[in-house]
């Protein structure tokens, strides 16, 4: 009985178990997510040995006496004072005093920002009117406009959200202003050929483009705002975290002054963290390397 021939068209031959798998699309993007998540656990473990090591030479200067107690306490003592400070619920309420600062300062930041930098990028004739003057304004420092804001508005609320609004307004009026400015002109020219309106070229073609440059001057509004905040409960409050490093320090209790740091850079790393997984979910469907 013969054998019937196998036809050329039929089911190819399974892979040889030791042969490499063929190169897709798929195995491309999970391989780039791979090496991106190994190289993220890298870059975690090598950020851990120098703080450990401040943590370590701090602990060293509180045992061997190179510096008084009274002028850097032992860390365990400060960490007994931060615990107190939540216990209690004092730090939490001064905390959330100054998150609603930061983040209705911020929202006026931000809402002017994306409004003013929208308007340079889109528009050469207001930008070549406005950006001197933006210019100018945007390199004096916060404090520079605390002695004039008091004259105006006062030290109530209104003078810490300004100064606060503005610290978060020139980051992000920059980055949106440039990120539309550097939108592709391959994008615009295939969307006119496309035939798309203006304002399904903003829709479709400016704004995603410039997605990740807008979203990195808020990332650096934020970040600003919340130092802005910090700088003028320092100066002029009566609450807030700020206030509370001024208080320890009048009281000359140096643990509380470094328990209150040490919650502003808790804070200060948490929200830059939520911004960065609230960009990595906003910019998800950018393929991986791009």
């Amino acid at each position: 009985m013969a054998i019937p021939a196998l036809n050329a068209a039929g089911p190819a031959s399974p892979t040889h178990p030791l042969e490499p798998l063929p190169d897709t699309p798929a195995r491309r993007v999970a391989a780039a997510r791979t090496k991106a998540s190994w190289s993220w656990a890298g870059r975690s473990l090598w950020a851990w040995p120098f703080p450990l090591a401040v943590l370590a030479l701090w602990q060293l200067s509180a045992v061997w006496g190179w510096v008084p107690e009274q002028v850097l306490p032992p860390p365990a003592a400060v960490f007994k004072v931060f615990g107190e400070l939540l216990a209690s619920g004092e730090l939490w309420d001064h905390l959330r005093i100054s998150m609603v600062r930061v983040f209705a300062g911020f929202g006026i930041g931000l809402s002017l920002g994306l409004l003013l930098g929208g308007a340079m990028g889109l528009s050469p004739t207001f930008r070549d009117y406005v950006f001197p003057l933006f210019k100018a304004f945007s390199q004096v420092p916060v404090i520079g406009w605390l002695p004039l804001l008091i004259l105006v508005v006062g030290i109530d609320e209104a003078l810490k959200f300004l100064l606060i609004a503005k610290a978060a307004l020139v980051p992000v009026a920059i980055n949106t202003c440039q990120g539309i400015q550097n939108v592709p002109n391959r994008l615009v020219e295939v969307a006119r050929v496309y035939g798309f309106t203006r304002w399904q070229m903003l829709r479709k073609v400016v704004f995603p483009a410039a997605t990740a440059p807008i979203w990195n001057g808020v990332r650096y509004g934020l970040t600003h705002a919340w130092l802005a905040l910090v700088v003028v409960e320092l100066l002029a409050s009566s609450e807030g975290i700020g206030f509370l490093i001024v208080y320890g320090r009048q009281l000359f209790q140096l643990d509380v002054v470094l328990a209150a740091v040490l919650a502003v850079g808790i804070v200060g790393f948490v929200i830059d963290k939520l911004l960065a997984v609230s960009e990595a979910w906003l910019l998800r469907w950018r393929k991986p390397g791009l």
